[in-house]
């Protein structure tokens, strides 16, 4: 069987990024789908973009590599460019927007936040109409149909539901999570681009880190935003729940 990671929402958390690739190199892992937002909120974002550019097979836009990339006024977004750099800005700019492809007879779409934006937002407990739309295709599919399982990240929030027959995941956040305080990944394994039906599963993976690291960095750093991201690592609470 092959083995894909699919990891999203590092926001330049440099230590639980290294801890996530190691555990997936440990696990024999020969595929790494990225879902974008590498950069924002953490102090690393040039040497996060440098790490996934080394590691992942294919690497697609967030709504923060987005933003940063873009000319701004903020001094939160002007502190983070000039971390990254502007070949890294480059780089970032030139993402695709989606990954298609076919594991073991099911039709796979994976995106940062749904088919149609990198910006909207949708959770595990809205209604069930709009998580059924994130099967549906949009303008940016290579192929125009409904896909059987769909994976996103954005939210910070890992899950695995069932819809309709069709399996809907979130991959949550390796370096900002809101759900617990320990990395989180998607491992997909199966039959890449076979496309009669072979058997496949999804697992959920967590993986601690050392969280002090991370925040000793970001003082080092003197990073903007600095007590609110300490409070985000330690607890995986924001101080808006439905925040990114």
């Amino acid at each position: 069987m092959d083995k894909i990671a699919v990891i999203s929402d590092i926001h330049g958390n440099l230590p639980a990024l290294e801890a996530v690739l190691e555990d997936i190199a440990a696990r024999g892992v020969g595929t790494i789908y990225c879902l974008g937002d590498l950069i924002g909120k953490g102090p690393s974002g040039d040497k996060v973009i440098d790490l996934v550019r080394r590691h992942c097979t294919v690497v697609i836009r967030g709504n923060w590599d987005d933003g940063v990339a873009r000319e701004s006024d903020s001094p939160v977004l002007r502190w983070h460019r000039s971390v990254i750099g502007e070949e890294r800005l480059d780089w970032l700019r030139s993402l695709p927007f989606m990954i298609e492809f076919v594991l073991s007879g099911r039709f796979v779409r994976l995106f940062h936040a749904s088919p149609r934006s990198e910006y909207e937002r949708i959770q595990p407990w809205d209604a069930a109409e709009r998580r059924l739309s994130l099967f549906e295709p949009s303008s940016h599919c290579a192929r125009p149909v409904r896909a059987d399982m769909a994976g996103y990240g954005d939210i910070h929030n890992a899950y695995v539901q069932h819809l309709d027959g069709r399996i809907l995941f979130n991959a949550g956040s390796v370096g900002n999570p809101l759900d617990l305080p320990a990395a989180s990944y998607a491992l997909l394994e199966g039959e890449i681009g076979r496309e009669t039906p072979a058997p496949w599963s999804i697992q959920l993976v967590r993986v601690p880190y050392d969280i002090e690291r991370a925040i000793r960095e970001a003082r080092e750093a003197d990073m903007p935003d600095l007590a609110e991201y300490e409070r985000e690592l330690r607890t995986a609470r924001y101080r808006h729940a439905k925040e990114d």
